[in-house]
Formats: C-alpha cells, sequence, structure tokens
C-alpha cells in the first residue's frame, strides 16, 4: 500500500531517508560527507519543512505494517536537457534493503506517474549518481531515458549524475 505523507512523518522519513542513502551509498564516500549530506539532507525539522511545502509530494510505501520506503516528487523548474511542459522531479526513490527486489520500488513508481498526472505534469525527470547502476537499470526499464548530466555535492566532493526523463502516461 502507498499513501501520501502527512506532517506526522517528518520523523519517519528522516530516518528511513538517512537510513536508505547510507546503505546505498556510505561505501562509495568518505564518512565525513555523508556525515555533512545527511544532516543537511535528513534532519526532522527539514523533513517537516518540506511536508509543508505545497510544491513538494512524498509517497510512503507500506508492508505488512511496515515501512517499505517512499518517493519524493518535487515540483518547479528542470534543467534545459529535460524536455515537455510542466516537469516533475523524481528527487527520492527510496526503498529499504530487505524490501528491494519486492516490487515496491514499481509500486511506488506507479504511484508517483498517478501523482504526478494529478498535478497535471507532462514530463517526469531525476537525477541518479553515475555509479549508481542498479537505479539507472530500473529506471530504463520504466521508460526513462538519459538525457544530459548535472552536478551533486555531497559533502566536499562533487560527483555527477545523469538527468533522465520520460513523459508522463
Amino acid at each position: 500500500m502507498v499513501r501520501r505523507a502527512t506532517t506526522h512523518d517528518a520523523e519517519l522519513l528522516a530516518q528511513v531517508g538517512a537510513r536508505t542513502f547510507s546503505d546505498t551509498f556510505a561505501a562509495d564516500n568518505t564518512p565525513e560527507d555523508m556525515a555533512t549530506y545527511l544532516a543537511n539532507s535528513f534532519g526532522v525539522s527539514k523533513q517537516a519543512a518540506e511536508l509543508l511545502d505545497p510544491s513538494v509530494i512524498f509517497l510512503i510505501a507500506e508492508l505488512d505494517d511496515q515501512v517499505a520506503g517512499y518517493a519524493k516528487l518535487q515540483l518547479g523548474p528542470a534543467p534545459d536537457c529535460v524536455k515537455g511542459s510542466n516537469p516533475i522531479e523524481l528527487s527520492r526513490l527510496y526503498v529499504l534493503q530487505n524490501w528491494i527486489g519486492g516490487g515496491v520500488a514499481q509500486e511506488l513508481m506507479d504511484e508517483c506517474f498517478t501523482a504526478a498526472r494529478t498535478a497535471s505534469c507532462q514530463t517526469m525527470w531525476l537525477g541518479v549518481w553515475e555509479r549508481n547502476t542498479r537505479a539507472q537499470a530500473f529506471y530504463r526499464k520504466v521508460g526513462f531515458e538519459t538525457v544530459g548530466t548535472q552536478s551533486f555535492r555531497l559533502g566536499s566532493d562533487l560527483q555527477t549524475d545523469f538527468v533522465m526523463m520520460r513523459p508522463v502516461r
């Protein structure tokens, strides 16, 4: 089951976000860079502020009364390489390790497209680290194509993300 997050979910989003990001990227980054990024991106107060932002949509996947992951969509401008009207960014699609491979990512993605259609968006785009091949494969499987690159700062490390997009249908 996927539900829309409420303001009561700030702590949950902070915990799940920090855990999944760390599980996925800690081995490839310095502890200092990870600590800086996690502190700046996943604090409870930051999540609470984002939950109040009308341009942000959080969707939470729950299975067997447990949180399995979440997605974050962000309305707003897109990089120049993203074509299509009224774009929406899939800025996070996080699945906890014990749920990976169980269809949670696909269920979240389906709900992201439903939310995008409801918001009258024509294009969905995302940035994915050039070294995150598992995520890239999933995004290609669901119809995203690489259209460019952008920089992503993780602590002191300036990294390269592929920009991927697809039409919202």
